[in-house]
């Protein structure tokens, strides 16, 4: 391992012509190093770029004239790319990516990684995420690491060591933030009406916004919750604090957090600083539907963007427009489905643009993201519409009664449409 200083880094002189660049998930994002990139990138030869989600505000449009962006998914900061074309989209699970990493589908030429300095073992902490990126440094030709004495020492599954890292720069700097949703009254009606499919002594896979915030919140007078999640925000330190989380019913990692990506504040990279209660782990683990299944109680909560009467979810886009993911949202709702006990809930507004257009749909403006066969239960603030061995027509009425108000005798109608067609 080389060490430099930043000004030293000459990214020219490393990154050869059409490589692919890419580096930690969300809040694991090297900052000193993808500013570098950004400011010479001038400098490279048809660079590519690929990031899964992104919340800093490093990328710019007008970076995309010198950089090729790819992502998984229009999250976060990288939405912005995608919205005016700038970023193509791999539709995947996030179970898949490190796979298709590994096999070559998703170049890995040159990996920026973030870590915490070395323990008395000489092992680097990957700190905010584990899900794809121990992979990635084992595969690609050039590793770049940022040692960052504010990143948390998290305790990983797959630590790096100096042997693992080519050249290394120095920074002391705050990590990229993610604050939590500003829950509204919406987001509580939505949360009221799926607590109880959330019992005591679940295990839950949460994800962000305002609904997963307001469910957070809502149990904190429960006891006995586990965590395993492929994220975990703030809200899981203020269930530990409340004594709602303690994951001593978990039939696997009994008494630890299990989560491959840190997405929140300080708070939460200061709760997950050399604790013994949490461990990052790779995506193969915390996405792995036939491990996840056998926890009892699993209940994973996604969101969609429109659902059909069928129950049909589409968590990626409307019409051309792309600005959710696939994410991890079926590897969760199968495992639920599979899992003794469990539940999956997807959640939603019922209405968007102040009521005008329904989100309960009859035939979806977007890609089917989790098919109906996965579903178990749609929840909009009208209330919860539990799918789980529901036939077809009884599926639509229970759709159509979450649906607003106002647009319920037109779906009636549609559903009437769509039965004449499929007898």
């Amino acid at each position: 391992m080389r060490e430099l200083v930043i000004s030293e880094l000459d990214l020219s002189g490393l990154i050869k012509k059409s490589e692919t660049v890419m580096w930690g998930n969300a809040c694991a994002e090297p900052l000193t190093l993808t500013e570098a990139l950004v400011a010479q990138r001038k400098s490279l030869d048809n660079v590519n770029v690929f990031m899964a989600s992104a919340f800093s505000n490093t990328f710019s449009p007008e970076h995309a004239e010198d950089l090729t962006f790819i992502s998984t998914g229009g999250v976060g900061s990288a939405g912005v790319l995608t919205k005016i074309g700038a970023c193509d989209v791999i539709p995947c699970h996030v179970s898949q990516v490190a796979g298709y990493i590994e096999m070559g589908k998703i170049p890995c030429d040159v990996v920026f990684v973030q870590v915490s300095p070395p323990n008395e073992r000489g092992e680097y902490s990957l700190g905010a995420t584990s899900d794809f990126i121990y992979t990635a440094v084992k595969k690609a030709r050039l590793v770049i690491a940022e040692v960052n004495s504010q990143t948390p020492r998290t305790i990983c599954a797959q630590p790096l060591t100096a042997e693992d890292i080519d050249f290394c720069i120095y920074s002391d700097r705050p990590m990229v933030e993610m604050q939590s949703a500003t829950v509204t009254d919406i987001d509580r009606r939505i949360s009221e009406f799926a607590q109880p499919f959330i019992p005591e002594k679940a295990t839950l896979q949460v994800g962000i916004g305002g609904v997963p915030e307001a469910l957070m919140a809502a149990l904190c007078s429960r006891r006995g919750l586990g965590i395993h999640s492929g994220m975990i925000g703030d809200s899981v330190v203020d269930l530990v604090e409340a004594g709602a989380v303690t994951n001593e019913h978990k039939e696997i990692d009994p008494g630890i957090i299990i989560t491959g990506a840190l997405i929140g504040t300080k708070k939460l990279y200061d709760f997950a600083d050399n604790n013994s209660l949490l461990r990052m782990e790779p995506a193969s683990v915390t996405h792995d539907i036939r491990a996840v299944a056998q926890l009892s109680n699993f209940v994973s909560m996604n969101s969609a963007l429109e659902v059909d009467l069928t129950g049909q979810v589409n968590a990626e886009g409307i019409g051309a427009k792309y600005f959710g993911s696939v994410g991890g949202q079926v590897d969760y709702v199968r495992a639920a489905g599979l899992s003794r006990g469990g539940c999956s809930l997807i959640t939603l507004r019922s209405s968007a643009k102040g009521g005008a257009i329904s989100k309960i749909v009859s035939r979806l403006s977007g890609p089917v993201t989790t098919p109906r066969s996965d579903v178990g239960v749609i929840v909009t603030e009208f209330g919860a519409a539990d799918l789980r061995g529901l036939p077809l027509s009884r599926r639509m009425k229970a759709m159509i009664s979450i649906a607003p108000p106002e647009h319920r005798e037109r779906l009636e109608r549609e559903a009437y449409e769509l039965t004449k067609l499929s007898a």
